[in-house]
């Protein structure tokens, strides 16, 4: 068995290789070849902590495993540790044996920005310029590198419910030589890409601060009873997600679902688009926004690519189980 201990991964994964890895399982989940296991996530009734369970089965990547982790919410103030905590097991699909158990704290943060920069190269207009935050937490630092990296954006807008944390994300403008500024949310009309990345259980981008042609990936609800952006602008939309079971259950869809004013069958997969059977955006003048819930195979994608390269660097510790 194969260990990679937290500390060891910022040195091994890149946002190049969870760019890859994200993109490459997506595209298996859409062609059928992975699939994701029904998600456990429960309050303990201790910590004021949720505590849960993702995985699935790549057959495409010959991955199989679970992420174990969730969140408590007084790990900073009490422990000095970030409240976000997970780990992923991943095992032999011929055999069942546990193959690897690999920290999961910073791979969350990386396939999460991963699949919203995928989201963002295969749906984002090519002459984008403008890119809009809405939230400026730890995430969101992650989130705006990534994006980046996707279009030759010339300026980075923001807006948080706290004004005081905006500086995660002129910081992150800054390293990218991009000016910033900060808006009210109307103010989000200037941009082309919008990021929502918060963990609000109210609507707060809607759709008359988006303007048309413009690509909004919402990346923080995950949970049912979250909702980051109005369910005017999702009926406005062309929707895609990772996975569709996920986004009108637990995602930002399950509101314009459950309000009738959206059905199953109005939102695609990413993958669709990456492997070539949906056209993806059609107009420049079209919304589309992606509903990133976060899926159990993304987690599997990038820890067993960091498995690979702890191998082939030395860094793995492997220990007989």
């Amino acid at each position: 068995m194969i260990i990679v201990p937290e500390k060891e991964i910022g040195a091994l994964l890149g946002r190049n290789e969870s760019y890859e890895a994200i993109e490459q399982v997506f595209a298996a989940m859409a062609a059928g070849d992975a699939y994701n296991f029904p998600v456990v996530r429960e309050a303990i009734g201790h910590a004021d902590a949720l505590y849960g369970f993702k995985g699935g089965f790549d057959r495409a990547g010959m991955t199989l495993g679970l992420k174990a982790g969730g969140y408590w919410p007084n790990n900073l103030e009490t422990h000095g540790l970030i409240n976000h905590q997970s780990t992923v097991f991943l095992f032999d699909p011929d055999t069942g044996r546990v193959k690897a158990i690999v920290g999961g704290n910073l791979l969350t943060a990386l396939r999460t920005a991963a699949a919203s920069s995928v989201s963002i190269n295969h749906l984002a207009r090519k002459d984008a310029k403008v890119i809009g935050m809405v939230g400026a937490g730890h995430q969101a630092k992650f989130q705006l590198r990534a994006a980046l990296e996707q279009r030759e954006f010339e300026k980075v807008i923001g807006w948080n419910l706290h004004p005081d944390m905006l500086p995660n994300i002129e910081e992150v403008a800054s390293e990218a030589g991009l000016p910033f500024e900060a808006v009210e949310l109307p103010g989000m009309v200037e941009a082309d890409v919008i990021i929502t990345i918060t963990s609000s259980f109210a609507p707060t981008l809607m759709s008359d601060h988006v303007s048309d042609g413009t690509h909004v990936a919402c990346m923080g609800t995950d949970t049912v009873g979250k909702q980051e952006v109005g369910v005017d602008l999702i009926n406005r939309a062309t929707v895609f997600t990772d996975e569709v079971a996920q986004s009108i259950t637990l995602g930002e869809c399950q509101h314009a679902v459950a309000s009738g004013s959206k059905t199953e069958t109005d939102i695609r997969q990413i993958g669709e688009v990456i492997n070539g059977t949906h056209p993806g955006r059609q107009s420049d003048q079209e919304v589309t926004l992606f509903d990133g819930t976060g899926v159990g195979l993304q987690d599997l994608a990038v820890a067993s690519a960091v498995v690979e390269l702890a191998v082939e660097q030395g860094i793995a510790i492997e220990v007989d189980f």
